[in-house]
């Protein structure tokens, strides 16, 4: 038993066993296709997470276009496979730079699957115990703060504000404006609105010739992180845009912005305050951009 295979005996190990050991294993390890398994150590060993590269100013300059672009089709494919090549689907709930492990190649590896959770191939969401909602400020889709509703396009949100501070080298927090709430996703799509969003790539890249494929990339980041969720491109979708450069792109609708009161309450937690507190603002519906296709 070799490569795929060894990984797919894996995965259905993990999901076999009991929680608390699942979660273990899975901090250790990864989820397929991430999990590279063969006869040297090194490619099991982790240099450090995404985040810890895009805080540190020195540390960030090692990532350059084709280091970072390698952590973002890594992640897709490994999500990819949690939504539609495992035998159930599994959501993540907690995708964020922290849980990206880089190898010594600067593979990425999903980590930490203790929030995770499963659901039928015939269900399309997951009904929450005692509506509890768990997972890392500045990565929860909006719909899922406000309503509880959990799908797999919580972690497509997550997955567009994660690409969008790898190509900025910015955390998705707060950014001062004397006028309005302001974050990276809302900076990255005003900025994509006036057409000048090459001020927000991360200054250390230096990659000119890369320009054009950075600003697409920023777009499909905005896809992801639209209010509304049937609008967001699935995994698989994401994957194909990722690999086919010809593809068109349509315009991102307005993301969400969460009501102020709430964001200045809490700043990193696992369990957020009741339904009742959080003001969630979404666009009209009007606008529709499922028509993703190739020239």
């Amino acid at each position: 038993m070799e490569g795929i295979e060894v990984e797919k005996y894996t995965m259905r190990w993990m999901l076999s066993v009991k929680p608390n050991i699942r979660t273990w294993f899975v901090a250790l390890a990864v989820a397929l296709p991430l999990l590279r398994i063969s006869s040297s150590m090194n490619t099991l060993l982790t240099k450090a997470s995404t985040a810890s590269y895009l805080k540190d100013r020195e540390k960030k300059k090692e990532l350059d276009w084709g280091k970072r672009q390698k952590i973002i089709m890594g992640t897709a494919e490994g999500l990819e496979y949690l939504h539609k090549g495992c035998e159930v689907r599994i959501i993540h709930r907690d995708i964020k730079a922290s849980n990206i492990l880089l190898d010594l190649k600067f593979r990425p590896k999903i980590a930490d699957f203790g929030l995770a959770r499963l659901c039928s191939r015939d269900s399309d969401r997951i009904s929450l115990v005692n509506n509890t909602v768990a997972g890392t400020f500045g990565y929860m889709a909006p719909e899922y703060i406000a309503k509880g509703r959990l799908t797999e396009k919580v972690d497509v949100y997550s997955f567009g504000v994660l690409m969008l501070e790898i190509i900025s080298g910015v955390k998705n927090t707060k950014i001062e404006s004397d006028n309005y709430f302001e974050t990276l996703v809302t900076d990255a799509w005003r900025h994509f609105q006036s057409n000048t969003t090459t001020k927000i790539i991360d200054e250390s890249l230096n990659a000119e010739d890369q320009i054009e494929e950075i600003k697409r990339q920023i777009q499909l980041g905005l896809l992801c992180t639209q209010a509304e969720p049937t609008l967001r491109p699935n995994m698989s979708k994401v994957l194909q845009i990722l690999r086919h450069k010809d593809m068109d792109l349509p315009s991102p609708t307005k993301p969400p912005f969460l009501d102020e009161s709430l964001i200045l309450s809490a700043s990193s937690f696992n369990t957020l305050p009741s339904k009742s507190q959080t003001n969630i603002n979404f666009p009209e519906k009007s606008q529709t951009n499922d028509n993703l296709h190739r020239h």
